[in-house]
This record gives structure tokens, C-alpha cells and sequence, in this order.
């Protein structure tokens, strides 16, 4: 880990997941009426403590090593919802419950966006030297 990497925190790991998380959402809404679909989301708690986890991990010093990480990127893997109504023809995607989640995590990466790039310009600022 850099002294960049040090320096931005766990900002940029919550922002790949909040992105990864907004692909799910999404796509659970646009198969709302997909029969026998099912709608999946990360659970971001145990996602983010993965992550964190990653950076803690042994370090890989030869190429035969297994990696620590998990695979396909940060965090755990999508786990299926369940539904509370469930539908007649399978599907388990409950559109006000999406649409709530998926304002929910949107309001969430502005907000870790803007933390960020408050991050990046103090950076700036001190690798500048201005007040």
C-alpha cells in the first residue's frame, strides 16, 4: 500500500462498491417483470469488513502463492433476496424495495464521492504548499 493508497483511506473500496451495488439494484429493477428472476444484493456491511480484511492480508511473495482476496474484486458475493410477498410466477424482485435501496446507495456514493474528492483537493492543497 502506497502512502496515496494510505492517504485516500477505504474511500475508493466504498465507492467500487457502492458502483457494484448499484448494477445490482438496477438490474433488479429492470427484471421486475421477468419471470423466475431473482433479486440479488450485496450485503455491504460484511462487504466493507472483507475489504478491509484485504488490506490487512498476508502479502503474496511469490507468483505460485494463492492470493487473499476475494474473487472478482472487494467484498462478498451477491446473495439473493428474499422476498416478503413472494410472486406467483417466481420472480422475488420487490420494485418499491429496490427503487427505496437503490436511492438509498445513490445518496450514499454522492456522498462517499464528495468525501473523496474532499480528500483528493486537501492532497492537492498540501502537496502545493497554498493555504
Amino acid at each position: 500500500m502506497g502512502p496515496i493508497d494510505s492517504a485516500l483511506g477505504v474511500s475508493p473500496q466504498v465507492l467500487e462498491l457502492r458502483a457494484r451495488r448499484m448494477e445490482l439494484l438496477s438490474a433488479n429493477i429492470a427484471n421486475a417483470d421477468t419471470p423466475g428472476f431473482k433479486a440479488r444484493d450485496i450485503d455491504f456491511a460484511a462487504a466493507m469488513e472483507a475489504a478491509g480484511g484485504e488490506q490487512r492480508a498476508l502479502a503474496q511473495t511469490h507468483e505460485r502463492h494463492i492470493g487473499s482476496g476475494a474473487a472478482g474484486g472487494i467484498g462478498s458475493e451477491p446473495l439473493y433476496r428474499v422476498p416478503s410477498q413472494p410472486s406467483l410466477d417466481g420472480n422475488t424482485v420487490e420494485t418499491q424495495r429496490e427503487h427505496a435501496a437503490f436511492m438509498d446507495n445513490a445518496i450514499r456514493y454522492q456522498a462517499s464521492l464528495q468525501f473523496l474528492d474532499g480528500r483528493i483537493s486537501s492532497l492537492r492543497t498540501a502537496i502545493r504548499g497554498q493555504v
